[in-house]
């Protein structure tokens, strides 16, 4: 019985962990994502950090650096939560330009692109 209320208990906190805060007054919109890695991967972002294929960041034209936002794939519903450290992306019809790492995390490297939702996540 003490075994399964730890098991119970440990589950409940990384529920708990899981969970991200959507902030009701920021950014939320549906769009085209794409992805950057190995030839990019230790040049300068535009936020002055080197560009690492295998972290949880991003590019987005207009979001503030460090900003963190969910983002999710529509067509698997999966999530990844990232930082906004670069800006872009540069083609045209696109909405946010993800490390490799993070469209690993959504499933969409094979495809390159992927329809998602991104919503900004509060401090």
């Amino acid at each position: 019985m003490k075994q399964l209320l730890g098991a119970c208990a440990l589950l409940s906190l990384l529920a708990g962990c899981a969970s991200h805060d959507i902030d009701p007054r920021g950014y939320d919109k549906t769009g085209v994502a794409s992805y950057y890695g190995a030839r990019h991967h230790g040049k300068r972002t535009a936020s002055g950090e080197p560009f690492n294929q295998n972290a949880l960041t991003a590019a987005h034209r207009s979001l503030t650096f460090g900003s963190r936002v969910l983002v999710t794939n529509l067509s698997n519903n999966t999530s990844v939560v990232v930082r906004i450290n670069d800006r872009g992306p540069h083609t045209r019809g696109r909405l946010i330009d993800l490390s490799r790492q993070a469209a690993k995390q959504l499933g969409m490297l094979n495809d390159g692109t992927a329809k998602v939702r991104v919503q900004g996540l509060s401090d």
